[in-house]
């Protein structure tokens, strides 16, 4: 569903009818002065520019990032991930939080559950954990010695590490992707991912140590503790 920015009362009621419970989107002058001048502007009307240049898919205006108020007091500074939504939000001060449109795990990939972020990356290598390789030999097992970092990485230009206190690594991230056509779908191993230029500012605003709680899926996997 398109939001038309040039009809204030719909622009609000449509992209408010897609938040969760605990959100609220600005009421209407502040949408129209901050959340839309911000989507306007570097956060996403445009093609991301760490794509390669023959990728013209532009993202779903509900996928943008976009400034939003929250109805319940998250603590600032953490991310929050919805997965039936296919949102992620990173809580700011008084009551704010920048959302981005994401991709999340497929079916019982997707393992919810409170983690931290333990290390960030840029431009990753990446190497297919034992339990894809399993699962899909053919398209991982080329892959066991790992992939430089680089455009065609599955990681992107960013990545944030998972960690838990018990586990450690969990080998869940948070990172991009140069396939803007997956974000808004359930497609990956277990991981969040948003396109590169959307990772990029996450990841300049996000510490390590910073909490990062995946939220319950309608067809998830085992929550990880």
């Amino acid at each position: 569903m398109n939001v038309p920015f040039g009809d204030e009362a719909s622009a609000v009621a449509a992209v408010q009818s897609y938040i969760p419970k605990e959100f609220q989107v600005l009421n209407r002058r502040q949408f129209i002065a901050s959340g839309a001048a911000l989507a306007a502007g570097s956060l996403g009307l445009f093609p991301a520019q760490a794509h390669k240049a023959k990728d013209s898919y532009v993202l779903p205006e509900k996928y943008l990032p976009r400034l939003v108020t929250m109805r319940e007091n998250f603590e600032p500074g953490t991310i929050h991930v919805y997965p039936d939504q296919f949102w992620l939000f990173l809580t700011l001060p008084g009551n704010m939080a920048m959302r981005y449109g994401v991709g999340v795990g497929r079916k019982n990939l997707y393992h919810p559950g409170t983690f931290f972020v333990g290390a960030k990356k840029e431009w990753p290598a990446w190497t297919p954990t034992p339990d894809m390789i399993r699962r899909d030999p053919k398209q991982y097992a080329r892959y066991a010695d790992g992939m430089e970092g680089g455009i065609n990485n599955p990681l992107g230009a960013r990545a944030l590490y998972l960690f838990t206190r018990k586990q450690g690594d969990t080998f869940l991230r948070i990172h991009g992707t140069n396939d803007p056509r997956t974000i808004g779908g359930a497609v990956s191993n277990g991981c969040a991912r948003l396109v590169n230029d959307h990772v990029v500012e996450l990841y300049n605003q996000v510490p390590l140590g910073t909490q990062v709680v995946l939220h319950e899926k309608s067809s998830g996997g085992p929550t990880h503790s």
